[in-house]
């Protein structure tokens, strides 16, 4: 008999893949940690006319690391602001080529979060 069909090796086998095949919990960012971080998850408000409209209506704009979640997002916000946000949403906007004065190039790709507050919270953003 060679290794791989030796009786004693498939009750191993089949530890090993319901140990792989089990979830792994999300890691939260403790709140201690993100403060201190917070200009490094946000890098700044998105000022454009689209998201002015969207101001008004409670829902500000942000320009975000690629390494941003949406937790992240919330609590680097409430360290910023000092407001709770009520709904966090991420948009990739990939990388587009661009033809400007003669010459091709690249407009970098970004990550924006819209974040919703509560009716009555505002975000001064100066």
């Amino acid at each position: 008999m060679g290794i791989f069909t030796s009786k004693k090796a498939a009750p191993a086998k089949a530890e090993k893949a319901v140990a792989k095949a089990a979830p792994k919990k999300a890691i939260a960012p403790s709140v201690a940690a993100v403060p201190a971080a917070a200009h490094h998850i946000i890098y700044r408000a998105r000022i454009t006319e689209k998201s002015a409209f969207g101001s008004e209506k409670g829902i500000y704009t942000f320009d975000i690391s690629k390494e941003a979640t949406k937790p992240m997002v919330s609590l680097a916000i409430q360290a910023l602001y000092k407001v709770t946000p009520a709904a966090v949403n991420i948009v990739n906007i990939p990388r587009k080529q661009v033809f400007i004065r003669g010459k091709r190039g690249m407009k970098q790709a970004i990550k924006k979060a819209y974040v919703t507050l509560k009716k009555g919270d505002k975000i001064e953003i100066v």
